[in-house]
Formats: C-alpha cells, structure tokens, sequence
C-alpha cells in the first residue's frame, strides 16, 4: 500500500511539473513527425529509413562494446548521411515545403467551402465525360489540383480557365485534337488549360504495360497532392493517381465516390454548416413572427 501511496505522489508530482507550453510543444513534435512518415510511405522511402535505423543501432552498440574502429568509421558515414539524406529525400522535402507555403489555412478554408459547388460540378462532368471516353477508348489525362500549385506545368500548356463541362473534356481530349496528348488542370473546379505537360514518374517498379499516359499521371502525383484521373486508350479502363499510387479498372460510380472523398474532404461538414445555418434562419424567422403577434395582442 505504501509502494502504491508513493508511486502515487511521484506522478501527480511530475504532472505538476507540465507546463501548458511543454504540452503544445510535444503535440508540434508529434504533428511534424506524423507527417514526415505520412510523406515517407512509399517503399522506397521506408526501406531507406529502415537501413538509416538499422545502423544508428550498430552505431550505438558499437559505442557501447566499445568498438572503436566501427564507431569512426559510422560516425563518420553519419556526418555525411545528413546530406545524403537530403539528397535522396529531396522529392519529399521540396513537396512537404510546397505544402506549407502553398496556402494558409484560413484562406484555404474559405476558398475551400466557396468553391465546394463547383468542384461538386466539376466531379459529376468528369465522371460522365470519363464514361463515355471509356466506352470508345478515348485516352484521358486530367490532373485535380489541391493545396501545391501547379502554375510551372499550366505554362506548359494552353489557357482556357473554364467551367469543366463533359463536352468540353471530350472536344479537348478527342484523339484528333490538338491538345489530346496533354494534360488538362483543373483548380476548385474550374478547368485552367490543357495540353500541358508532365513529369515522368521516376519510379522504376511500375508495370511494364503501361504507357507515357499513365507514367506522366503517376509522375504529377508523385511531385504534387494532386488527383490525376486517367483513361486508357487501348483499354478504355479508368484509373485514377494519387500519392505516386495507381488504383485501376474503376467503375464509373466508384470514381465518383473517390473524387468526392478526395476533393471535397469537408463536403459533408459544409454541408451540415448550411444545414444549422437554415436552421437558425429559420428559428429567427419565427422568433421575429412571434413577436409580431404578440405586439399585435
């Protein structure tokens, strides 16, 4: 009983110790660090991470059995592993700096939820659009800009800044078009240009039966947050990139269900804001009525 009295006090002493600062500090901490392996999740980067792991533990072992030759030689290798690390992780770095300078967050939301309807349009002329070219395997590449701006690739291609409408994508991505081979960008739902172009993915383990297309939508996703969907022409399958990730064969309603889950993340909560909000319209409505009547009496 005592053992437990004194365990006791010597943890509600070391809660006092906290400080509300020492506890933003670690919730920063666990932010960064969460999203560094959110942006190291692909297996190239894991297994890196992995090997990094594995020898700052025979660094620390040898440190510990005092061996001294291996000791040199690892903390020498670690000096120059930091600017190893930045080399090999600089698609990672470059993305997650890009995505803090890319747009506050307040702004963000604002234009976010301004710009819901549109994208919602945007979404259901795409996926009619995609239907009909998958149906006469008509090639497909268009890139759903989010939070990285994608101005370096618009330049690349021709200005239209338009409502994104089904027989719009279908006249630009038809196979005697002049902009059919490009990509076309889309930002909060509106369609920027089209016949840019895009960089290649780098990534050395994708399928072989896949075309300068798919490797360019891949490439877009792996530098960008961006959401490519992709139609082949030879198969007239609908795939969509995201995360450097190909997610293939999908079916019409499934595409629509993953677009809206991937561009409109507070779909349901805006619209459950505009659902309180004409609630309380309506409650003040009625609140005014009431007195009405009663100054009427």
């Amino acid at each position: 009983m005592e053992l437990l009295s004194t365990t006791y006090n010597l943890v509600v002493s070391y809660l006092m110790t906290i400080r509300v600062t020492d506890v933003i500090d670690m919730a920063i901490i666990a932010f960064v660090v969460y999203n560094i392996l959110i942006r190291l999740r692909s297996t190239t980067s894991v297994r890196i991470l992995q090997g990094i792991l594995v020898l700052l533990i025979i660094m620390g072992l040898s440190d510990f059995l005092d061996l001294r030759c291996i000791n040199f030689l690892l903390g020498h290798a670690v000096e120059w592993g930091v600017l190893a690390v930045i080399i090999i992780f600089q698609p990672e770095l470059r993305r997650g700096l890009e995505q803090i300078g890319s747009r506050t967050g307040i702004k963000q939301m604002f234009m976010r939820e301004e710009s819901v309807p549109a994208i919602e349009q945007a979404i259901q002329e795409t996926v009619a659009a995609c239907s009909e070219m998958s149906a006469s395997h008509t090639g497909v590449l268009l890139v759903f800009e989010r939070e990285i701006l994608l101005d370096d690739v618009l330049r690349s291609g021709t200005r239209i800044n338009a409502d994104v409408t089904s027989e719009l994508l279908k006249n630009i991505f038809f196979i005697h078009a002049p902009m059919h081979d490009g990509a076309a960008i889309v930002r909060e739902g509106r369609l920027l240009g089209a016949g840019c172009m895009l960089p290649l993915s780098k990534n050395v383990n994708l399928s072989r039966d896949l075309g300068m297309r798919h490797r360019a939508g891949i490439g877009i996703s792996e530098n960008s947050d961006a959401v490519v969907v992709l139609v082949s022409e030879e198969t007239g399958a609908i795939s969509v990139a995201v995360d450097g990730k190909l997610r293939r064969h999908l079916s019409a309603e499934t595409l629509e269900k993953f677009l809206r889950n991937e561009l409109l993340p507070q779909g349901h909560e805006a619209e459950r804001r505009r659902g309180l909000r004409d609630s309380l319209a309506g409650l003040k409505d009625k609140m005014v009525r009431n007195g009405a009547g009663n100054e009427n009496k």
